[in-house]
């Protein structure tokens, strides 16, 4: 009975190892024409405590003020010069999710596009909010959230973030819905985060495999995209709600080193490859070579000859400064003895260079 009951946790065990990588299609890709619309608006923050726009500077509050007031019924002189220092002027910018319907509220951005000294405990008057169709889509107002630490707010001395921008969590109501269509026609196309011909394919696959007998109901159009036949309008949620929940193998992404200029950090994927090269930079000096050799089984024990590639890394500073590692050639161990013996993020990021332009470094090199 003990064997097996192990002998069952060990399937249930390889049975979740082998899952463990397994990606939902949700994580991967997303429905086309399902996505957020970017709103913008220009308004008024009022309230402020003397830190709004120097109105001599910024003619525009002055003329939206003049404006606000002429709409609310108030006429000013000719000539009235205004000297206002508790109004800003802003903007407002919000992302309208999809399915969005009227009397949802989203959050929203303020900004500060003046030379007002901070937004803090200012309130939003009621704004507009339109999209790239010059529609109104939202309608904003209400009291901001602004972060930072300041004597003002009874913190530190030092003012930490920045006071010209605020929150308003829930500060805006939606007018108009966006009109979303789930696909075109009897098809719904699927669109991947990371243009990749092997995940697509597999998607596809992946698809197909649920669905059967009604096999090749998807098909990869391209490195991105995914087209799934579709049943009728009413029905598609349910079946886009089973599609997004399959799970499937992403490929393995292209090798990737990602610099640090600034900090000196390196990341990259597993799939980095390095040959053999030198390179010769300032007082440092990069040898990365293998030696190839024949492993010969002993006799009678049935093996077979193999090659064995013996790598090794040779990284030179200052006299008498020498790092020899006679293992697996890796970046990460490049990266690891260069740090060692003090190379520079510059030092870093110019051997990485080399080694690329060289050939050497099989990998794409971003930096940021």
């Amino acid at each position: 009975m003990k064997s097996i009951y192990r002998f069952v946790l060990a399937l249930v065990l390889g049975l979740l190892a082998a899952g463990a990588d397994a990606e939902r299609i949700k994580d991967l890709a997303s429905v086309q024409g399902v996505r957020e619309n970017q709103l913008i608006g220009y308004g008024l923050v009022v309230g402020l405590d003397g830190s709004g726009d120097q109105t001599t500077q910024t003619p525009f509050t002055v003329q939206s003020i003049v404006t606000l007031l002429a709409q609310m019924g108030v006429t000013l002189p000719p000539g009235t010069s205004l000297q206002l220092k508790n109004v800003a002027a802003v903007t407002v910018t919000a992302s309208l999710p999809p399915f969005s319907r009227p009397g949802q509220t989203i959050d929203i951005t303020v900004s500060s596009i003046g030379n007002a000294k901070s937004l803090r405990g200012g309130t939003l008057l009621m704004t507009p909010l339109k999209g790239a169709d010059g529609q109104v889509y939202a309608m904003a107002q209400g009291s901001l959230l602004v972060s930072g630490a300041g004597a003002a707010a009874g913190g530190s001395k030092t003012v930490i973030n920045h006071l010209d921008v605020g929150r308003i969590p829930g500060g805006a109501t939606v007018e108009r819905a966006v009109p979303t269509a789930l696909g075109q026609g009897d098809s719904i196309f699927l669109q991947l985060n990371t243009a990749d011909f092997t995940t697509a394919a597999r998607m596809a696959d992946a698809i197909n495999r649920e669905f059967f007998p009604a096999q090749n109901i998807a098909s990869a159009v391209d490195a991105r995209t995914v087209r799934v036949a579709a049943p009728q309008d009413n029905e598609r949620v349910q079946f886009l709600s089973r599609i997004e929940n399959l799970t499937l193998d992403a490929a393995a992404g292209g090798a990737k080193v990602i610099i640090n200029a600034r900090t000196g950090s390196v990341v990259m994927n597993q799939n980095v490859m390095l040959a053999d090269c030198a390179v010769a930079h300032g007082n440092l000096s990069v040898v990365i070579s293998a030696e190839n050799a024949v492993s010969q089984p002993n006799p009678l024990a049935g093996g077979e000859t193999a090659a064995v590639s013996n790598a090794s890394i040779e990284i030179k500073a200052a006299p008498g400064n020498l790092l020899h590692l006679k293992r697996g050639v890796s970046l990460g161990e490049v990266v690891q003895s260069l740090n060692a013996i003090g190379a520079t993020p510059q030092d870093l990021l110019a051997i990485l260079q080399a080694m690329q332009a060289a050939g050497a470094l099989r990998a794409e090199l971003e930096i940021i």
